[in-house]
């Protein structure tokens, strides 16, 4: 929790300091929902989930030239059930092009996935944490009285992650090879003045080759996850 803490505070000491610096629009909100997690073999598992979000145009298009935006922002996801489901957290950058109702943007991604342990022939394993590039694709439609509603989709492949050593891990397994990944995040939502309210719909999967990395399927992974928020549009 200490950690999620100091994440939380390193963003929003981000988007503060960059909005004076830049006089630029930036948005800052928090959600909470549920999460669905399925790990390899085991039963599905829900909990109940909070994250905060924060995005700021660091560069508008020129007015005479025109051209991309470019954004910056990040994200905190942290489930109430830490023991069964995944903390994460993501940093972000990119150009978005504008034309009209419709925004297009491809960000660089970077994102570190805390994983909960596993238990396998009575033992337990410590999962090792993932650290992911990611590029993934936004397309965004604003359209209603004055454009103040949206809709929002956003997805990307997976590439191998880079894993990292939980610590105390008291079993050490080679490093699972990734076969393939996914995910996919749809949003709706509605601009109040400074305020705005937005439901999102996230999957994300992974799935591993089935070797001495992955016994049992212990790193495939399917996630689920539905939430609401509100936040300041600044």
């Amino acid at each position: 929790m200490k950690r999620c803490k100091t994440q939380v505070l390193r963003v929003c000491l981000f988007l503060f300091a960059t909005i004076p610096a830049y006089g630029q629009r930036a948005t800052l909100g928090i959600d909470a929902g549920q999460t669905s997690d399925k790990f390899g073999a085991q039963p599905s598992t829900t909990s109940f989930e909070y994250g905060i979000d924060g995005q700021v145009t660091v560069l508008k298009p020129s007015e005479k030239k025109g051209g991309p935006g470019i954004v910056a922002g990040g994200e905190i996801l942290v489930p109430a059930n830490s023991a069964n489901h995944a903390k994460e957290y993501a940093i972000y950058g990119g150009p978005m092009f504008q034309t009209r109702n419709l925004t297009i943007g491809v960000n660089a991604q970077i994102r570190k996935i805390f994983l909960p342990a596993a238990s396998f022939d009575n033992q337990v394993f410590n999962r090792q944490n993932m650290e992911l590039l990611e590029l993934p694709v936004t397309i965004r439609y604003s359209f209603g009285s004055a454009k103040h509603a949206f809709v929002q989709v956003q997805g990307a492949p997976e590439f191998s992650p880079r894993f990292r050593t939980s610590i105390g891990n008291p079993f050490s397994l080679p490093n699972p090879t990734l076969d393939h990944g996914y995910f996919l995040r749809g949003s709706a939502g509605y601009l109040f003045g400074k305020f705005y309210a937005k439901a999102t719909y996230e999957t994300r999967y992974f799935k591993f080759d089935n070797n001495a990395g992955n016994p049992n399927g212990i790193y495939n992974w399917r996630t689920n996850m539905i939430m609401g928020g509100v936040g300041f549009a600044f």
